[in-house]
């Protein structure tokens, strides 16, 4: 009986031992070899000189935004709505009911802020309706 505890000791003991033994090995690779003199230093190249003769230049970045269907309205979607977001939202939107659209136009001036007078977004709802249905949408 006594050799049956004995060995089970006899492992942890060893267990223990190469833990410390792992534990020390590690501590040493992570200590590193740093001087206080290249503390906080970056050890990059710097950049490199421009020639006297180059030309660098780059162009405005392109803006594909879609155009907003034609019709009695868009000057008003455009100038009101756009004040907030681009017109993009209106387009990639899937086709709303036109219960929809006017509940989101309801929403933009009431809980929104949106101050878009009251024949404006008339003109607007009215704009949304007749372009951005499921009934209506081209595509």
């Amino acid at each position: 009986m006594r050799m049956k505890t004995k060995v089970p000791m006899l492992v942890l003991a060893i267990c223990a031992v190469l833990m410390v033994a792992g534990v020390d090995v590690y501590a040493e690779l992570q200590k590193g070899h740093y001087q206080s003199a290249t503390l906080g230093q970056s050890q990059q190249a710097g950049p490199t000189e421009s020639l006297p003769d180059s030309q660098y230049g780059g162009r405005a970045y392109p803006l594909y935004l879609p155009e907003l269907a034609a019709g009695a309205g868009k000057a008003e979607v455009e100038g009101y709505c756009s004040m907030c977001h681009s017109t993009r939202y209106i387009t990639m939107q899937p086709p709303l009911p036109a219960a929809a659209w006017e509940a989101e136009v309801t929403k933009m001036r009431k809980s929104l802020g949106a101050t878009i007078p009251d024949e404006a977004a008339a003109k607007i709802v009215g704009y949304l309706k007749t372009h951005y249905t499921p009934e209506t949408r081209k595509r």
